[in-house]
C-alpha cells in the first residue's frame, strides 16, 4: 500500500470516529475533505441537513460540527498526530468550517494526551433519555467538567435551584409554542424514525431512542414522539431535581459556534468517562427571546449555547450514523 492509500485509510478511520459526536436531531450536519497533499482534513457544513425553522441561523448546525471537530482531534492524537487547527479558514468559502492538518508528532504536549484520555468513551457516549438517579454529582467531578469546558475556551455553569426551575419554565414555554404552532414540529418531524424505517435508518432519532414517557418528574427532555403511537414504550418516573449544566461562550459568532461544540463533546466524553449518563435540551435556546432569559441573570455574562442534564443512569443505546464513503471526500 502506497502512501497516498495509507493516508486516506487513516482519514477514513478517524472520520469514523469523529461523525460519532452528537448533533441536533441527530442530523450529522458534516462532510469531510482529506486533502492527501496538504495532510488535512477539512470539515464543511452540510446545509441540505440545516433545521430551517429550529435553527435558522445554523448555530445548533455549528455547534454539533464542532463536536465532530473535538472527536476528529482525539481520535487524531490516539493515532499518533498533532492536529493543527484552524476555524473558518477561509472566508471565501463560507461552508469550509474548520482545517485540520495532520502532522506526526513525536511526544504530545500535555493538552494532547489529556485528549487521548478521553479516545476509548467516544464509543460509549450516547444521549441518555431515561430516567437517572437523584443522587448528588460530587464537587470533583463538577470541577473536571468545568475544567473541559474550559479548555475549549467556554464556560460551564452549575446552576443553583432557582436558576433551573427558571430554565425548566423556559423549557415549557418552548413546549406550548410549539403546541400552539405545530409547524414548529417540522424539523422534529422530518428527523424521527418511526416503524421499520428505525431498523434501517442511517440519521435522525429511532423510536428506539426516544425514552420512556415522563409520567411524574422535571426532566428536560424533548418528546419526539408527539401524538404519534410507539409501540413498548412505557412511561415512568423522572428525577424530580435535575442535575442541570449550561454551557456559555463569551461572544456569539459561528466561531464561537464550533468552540461551544468542541467544548460541549469534551464535556460530553469526560462525563462519560466518570460514569455519567448524559443529554441535551437546546430548546429553550431556539427562541431568541428565550435563550436571553437562560443565562444566569446575576453574573450575566456570556452566551448559553447549550443545556446539559447530568447523572447516574442508563447510557442510553446507540444512534444510526451515516457511512464514512457518504461524509467523506478524498481528493
Amino acid at each position: 500500500m502506497d502512501t497516498q492509500q495509507l493516508d486516506a485509510k487513516t482519514a477514513a478511520t478517524l472520520v469514523a470516529e469523529a461523525v460519532l459526536a452528537p448533533s441536533m436531531h441527530n442530523a450529522q450536519p458534516w462532510r469531510f475533505r482529506y486533502v492527501a497533499r496538504d495532510r488535512a482534513l477539512l470539515l464543511l457544513a452540510d446545509v441540505d441537513r440545516a433545521m430551517t425553522r429550529s435553527d435558522p441561523g445554523n448555530r445548533a448546525l455549528h455547534i454539533g460540527c464542532g463536536a465532530a471537530l473535538l472527536n476528529l482531534r482525539v481520535a487524531a492524537v490516539q493515532a499518533g498526530f498533532t492536529p493543527v487547527v484552524r476555524l473558518l479558514p477561509d472566508p471565501a468559502e463560507p461552508l469550509l468550517l474548520a482545517s485540520v492538518q495532520l502532522s506526526e508528532a513525536r511526544r504530545p504536549p500535555t493538552d494532547e494526551e489529556a485528549l487521548a484520555r478521553l479516545h476509548p468513551v467516544i464509543r460509549e457516549r450516547h444521549t441518555s433519555r431515561h430516567p437517572f438517579d437523584e443522587k448528588d454529582i460530587p464537587e470533583d467531578v463538577r470541577a473536571a467538567l468545568q475544567r473541559a469546558a474550559e479548555q475549549e475556551g467556554a464556560e460551564l455553569l452549575f446552576p443553583g435551584p432557582w436558576h433551573v426551575e427558571t430554565v425548566l419554565g423556559l423549557v415549557h414555554d418552548a413546549e406550548s409554542r410549539d403546541a400552539l404552532n405545530p409547524e414548529g414540529m417540522e424539523d422534529l418531524h422530518r428527523w424521527t424514525r418511526l416503524g421499520p424505517e428505525a431498523d434501517i435508518a442511517t440519521d435522525g432519532v429511532p423510536e428506539y431512542a426516544f425514552g420512556p414517557r415522563m409520567r411524574d418528574g422535571k426532566a428536560p427532555l424533548r418528546d419526539f414522539a408527539g401524538r404519534r403511537p410507539v409501540a413498548d414504550r412505557g412511561t415512568t418516573a423522572f428525577e424530580k431535581n435535575p442535575h442541570l449544566a449550561l454551557l456559555s461562550t463569551p461572544a456569539d459568532a459561528p466561531a464561537d459556534w464550533l468552540r461551544a461544540g468542541q467544548a460541549l463533546e469534551r464535556v460530553l466524553l469526560e462525563a462519560t468517562l466518570t460514569g455519567l449518563a448524559t443529554s441535551l435540551t437546546s430548546h429553550a435556546l431556539e427562541s431568541r427571546d428565550l435563550r436571553l432569559l437562560a443565562r444566569d441573570p446575576m453574573a450575566g455574562r456570556g452566551h448559553v449555547q447549550m443545556v446539559l442534564r447530568l447523572g447516574y443512569g442508563p447510557q442510553g443505546p446507540a444512534t444510526p450514523r451515516r457511512p464514512v464513503r457518504d461524509v467523506l471526500e478524498v481528493v
